[in-house]
């Protein structure tokens, strides 16, 4: 008889997690929570719009190209892929936007408009960029992080010396920029990952390489198609999907995981991943004794942001956005400090807009506008009604007066969600969106591991472990955790 292995959670680590090993053989069942499989990635549908929950940004398309790969499948075989062009457009004011282009020839021409140099500068800036990816993505992420000998070859180690690991982010992209307006358009994609430029790692540079060099991309349909196309190659290989199934308890007996106990039912497995939130699976679902840290541990990680949405439907088509849009018209180091280092409800937040239906006209009725905004927030805040429209009139009177418009008064679907929403869906530690932050001490063997030191037979995978936060590491995550699975569990 295969072994038996339950996943905790339907997002994209475990969809992942569940597929490689029902490819390797072995009777995987998945428990989801929620009514949908997708975690974060979900999607709702009200007034004739359809909105994704989470992830709006398609990038790093060679790891899902690779994921598919694994299963001799490509992702054309499930969704239609469409390269956005503008990539996206950063607003600094009512009367001030740039479009970032595609193309690097396109890119290093605005750069040197800006800033006479800074087009040949960004060249050997993405050069370094791209040598950092190519190894950050081909090894290190796929690394499991459970022994340091795991990185102890003469390469690697040479390798490590050109990814930049000591060295700011600030500090970097400064030793080739000036002009503020590129230093945040090059800051931007770190402003996710857990801490300050200033504090973060250089090699993070990897991030600019995937976002201007590999593309902005857009699945037809939504992000939510990318949950799709996983569900239906999961099952193809066999998996079983379960959904409203809470669980409630991981019973362990001798240092084994027995079985897993829901509202629904009890399932005796052989093996456990737990998809779930790291945190909330060591403090509700086993016993003290089994846990890998205790509460001083957790209490000392540093969170990536969590983010107030707002999901809006709007009857009619809203000029001047594209499909991605950054406003970068308040103070971008204020916003980080407020998130990072002095955390609070921001005074003058940056915040984003996508609009899918300027590329996706499904995604809306005819002549009207699907709207996504989001301002990045620290976790661990107390969200109530009043804050969450204190800040969407903020930010809505920054939207209409980019876009000339009225929009408030064109609203015909309007939703929030917030802290207390990740908690409540998600079990998301603190209200985090984002899971831990990429910071030096919370890299590879620092991250939390994927195996349970006191449990032989529970592992762990998703943002709050290797190789972190993101959709792109949440597949590899899943990935690299079946392939541990399989050398222990034949």
């Amino acid at each position: 008889m295969p072994k038996r292995v339950l996943i905790i959670g339907a997002g994209f680590s475990g969809l992942a997690a569940a597929t490689s090993l029902a490819d390797k053989g072995y009777d995987v069942t998945i428990l989801e929570k929620n009514n949908m499989p997708g975690g974060r990635a979900r999607v709702f549908q009200a007034n004739g719009f359809t909105f994704d929950m989470g992830p709006s940004w398609y990038w790093m398309p060679d790891v899902f190209e690779t994921y598919f790969a694994r299963f001799g499948k490509k992702p054309s075989d499930y969704y239609n892929l469409v390269r956005l062009d503008p990539s996206y457009t950063v607003v600094f004011g009512p009367e001030e936007s740039l479009n970032l282009p595609v193309g690097q020839d396109n890119l290093e021409n605005l750069f040197e408009q800006i800033e006479p140099g800074s087009g040949l500068r960004l060249r050997e800036f993405l050069k370094q960029a791209s040598y950092k990816y190519n190894v950050g993505m081909t090894k290190f992420v796929w690394k499991p992080s459970r022994s340091v000998t795991e990185f102890m070859s003469l390469k690697l180690l040479y390798d490590v010396t050109r990814m930049d690991v000591f060295q700011s982010f600030a500090t970097h992209a400064r030793k080739f920029f000036k002009h503020p307006r590129l230093l945040e358009i090059i800051e931007f994609p770190v402003l996710f990952l857990g801490a300050t430029p200033e504090n973060t790692p250089a090699m993070y540079s990897l991030m600019n390489y995937a976002e201007m060099a590999l593309g902005t991309w857009y699945p037809m349909g939504g992000m939510h198609e990318i949950v799709k196309a996983m569900v239906s190659l999961a099952e193809e290989k066999g998996v079983k999907i379960l959904l409203n199934q809470a669980v409630q308890k991981i019973d362990i007996v001798n240092n084994k995981a027995q079985r897993v106990i829901t509202s629904d039912g009890i399932f005796d497995i052989d093996v456990v991943v737990a998809s779930a939130d790291y945190n909330h699976v060591e403090t509700k679902l086993v016993e003290d004794e089994h846990r890998n840290y205790d509460d001083a541990y957790w209490q000392t990680r540093v969170m990536a942001p969590s983010s107030l949405l707002f999901y809006l439907g709007i009857n009619k088509r809203v000029p001047r956005l594209q499909h991605h849009n950054l406003f970068f018209d308040e103070d971008f180091k204020r916003h980080a400090q407020e998130i990072y280092e002095t955390p609070r409800w921001p005074t003058k937040p940056l915040f984003y807009a996508s609009a899918p239906s300027k590329t996706d006209s499904g995604v809306a009725p005819e002549g009207s506008e699907n709207l996504f905004l989001l301002i990045p927030v620290a976790p661990d805040l107390t969200d109530d009604e009043a804050t969450r429209e204190y800040y969407f009139d903020l930010i809505m009177s920054r939207l209409e007066a980019y876009v000339g418009e009225n929009i408030r008064d064109h609203i015909v679907f309007k939703r929030s969600y917030a802290h207390s929403d990740f908690k409540g869906d998600y079990n998301a530690f603190r209200g985090n969106a984002y899971g831990l932050a990429n910071t030096l001490r919370q890299t590879a063997l620092l991250k939390p591991s994927l195996k349970n030191k006191r449990v032989n037979n529970l592992f762990y995978t998703g943002q709050l472990t290797v190789p972190g936060p993101g959709v792109p590491p949440s597949l590899i995550s899943g990935l690299v955790v079946a392939d541990e699975v399989a050398k222990e569990f034949i």
